[in-house]
């Protein structure tokens, strides 16, 4: 079995060490992305959704920077959202611009009814390059 490395993104670390969990864990060639949400610096939710949207893609990319790869090399994603019907539309406008082009990963939505003050949750697994 494969050893498994903690990765933080810089600046965030009180967060996951309050919480006590991991951003994310690198284990061989793959990085297992905790669930990112929009929050701004000091943890708290972003009260704008698509604001709140964006922050969480931004906070799992630095995660992904952090292991060592990017949003090309996201194999699956996984997002949780309070209320998809309102919100999808939303969210698909963000998934296209940052996976705007095919071949695309594979991805599961999940209805929710609570994530901690939050709307919208994304989550990943992706390949580490080299």
């Amino acid at each position: 079995m494969s050893q498994r490395d903690a990765v933080f993104p810089a600046g965030r670390h009180d967060l996951y060490t309050s919480q006590t969990y991991s951003a994310a864990i690198r284990s061989g060639d793959l990085l297992f992305a905790s669930g990112q949400v929009g929050s701004r610096s000091d943890g708290s939710p972003e009260p704008d959704f698509e604001t709140q949207v964006r922050l969480a893609f931004a906070n799992l990319e630095a995660t992904l920077q952090a292991g060592s790869c990017g949003f090309d090399y996201i194999v699956v994603v996984t997002t949780f959202h309070t209320d998809p019907e309102h919100q999808f539309r939303m969210v698909l406008a963000v998934k296209g611009e940052v996976f705007p082009n095919p071949p695309y990963p594979n991805w599961t939505a999940i209805g929710v009814n609570w994530l901690g003050g939050f709307d919208f949750e994304i989550k990943v697994i992706a390949r580490i390059p080299g």
